[in-house]
C-alpha cells in the first residue's frame, strides 16, 4: 500500500464544536494537500466545505444526529436532506443509542433503512455510527451489523470520538475505535458493507491496526501527522 492509497482511506474530521470557519478552511487545505477520501463536516459548514474542496477529488461529507443520535428519525432525514442539498455526498449518521441498548430492532431498522434509502435516492453513501463506547455488548453490535446489512447501508462505523464515559475517578474519557470491534463488525456485516473506524486513531500505527482488522475507511483529525509518518517510512 502506498501513501496515496493510505490517504484515500481517510475521512478528515472537522467536527469539534470550537472549530471556526478559519480552522475549517485550514483543515480543507490539509485534506486537499494530501488527497484524502473526504472531509467530514459539521452540518452548517457543508456548503462552505464543498466550495473549499472544489476542483479536488476530495468528497464532501456530513454528520447527522451527531454526536448522540437522539433526534427523531424524521429530523435526521431532514438533516441529511439539507446536507445533500448543500453538497454532501457522504452521510455519517449516529443511530439511536438508547434503542440499540434496549434491543429495539424494529425502530432501528426503520431508522437505518429510512436514512439509507434517502441517501441512495440522492446518490449519497451512508455510514452508520454505532458509538461503541456506549453500545458495549457484543450481541447489540452484532444486531446493528445485521440491521445495517438488511437495510443496505454502505458502511458500519465504530464511533463519533465524542462518546465520553464517566470514569471511576470521576472524569470523562472515551476509547473510540478498537481493532476488536472492527473485526467483529467486519465478521458480522454483509460483504457489500464496509467498515469505518473512527475515534482515538492518532498515529500511523493506529491506522494500520484498523486496516489490518478490516477497516477500509479511517476517521481522523491527525491526518497530516499520520501521512507525514508514512512518508518517513517510505510507503
Amino acid at each position: 500500500m502506498n501513501i496515496r492509497e493510505l490517504a484515500k482511506m481517510i475521512d478528515h474530521s472537522l467536527l469539534h464544536p470550537t472549530m471556526t470557519d478559519e480552522t475549517i478552511k485550514s483543515g480543507c487545505e490539509t485534506a486537499v494537500r494530501y488527497g484524502v477520501a473526504s472531509v467530514c463536516a459539521k452540518p452548517y459548514s457543508v456548503a462552505f466545505v464543498k466550495e473549499l474542496l472544489q476542483g479536488s477529488d476530495v468528497a464532501t461529507g456530513c454528520v447527522v444526529g451527531f454526536p448522540h443520535g437522539n433526534s427523531a428519525v424524521r429530523v435526521k432525514m431532514f438533516e441529511a436532506e439539507q446536507a445533500i442539498r448543500d453538497g454532501a455526498v457522504e452521510i455519517d449518521m449516529v443511530i439511536n443509542i438508547g434503542k440499540a441498548i434496549a434491543g429495539d430492532r424494529d425502530y432501528l431498522l426503520n431508522e437505518i433503512r429510512s436514512l439509507t434509502d434517502l441517501c441512495h435516492q440522492n446518490n449519497a453513501i451512508i455510514k452508520v455510527i454505532f458509538e461503541t463506547d456506549f453500545v458495549t455488548r457484543t450481541d447489540d453490535k452484532i444486531m446493528l451489523c445485521e440491521l445495517c446489512t438488511s437495510a443496505g447501508a454502505d458502511f458500519v462505523k465504530t464511533s463519533t470520538g465524542y462518546g465520553f464515559v464517566k470514569q471511576v475517578v470521576g472524569g470523562y474519557d472515551y476509547t473510540g475505535a478498537t481493532a476488536e470491534d472492527v473485526r467483529l463488525m467486519r465478521r458480522h456485516s454483509g460483504a457489500q458493507v464496509q467498515v469505518k473506524a473512527a475515534g482515538a486513531i492518532r498515529t500511523l500505527d493506529d491506522m494500520l491496526r484498523m486496516i489490518d482488522a478490516g477497516a477500509t475507511r479511517i476517521g481522523a483529525t491527525a491526518t497530516a501527522a499520520m501521512l507525514i509518518e508514512a512518508e518517513k517510512r517510505a510507503f
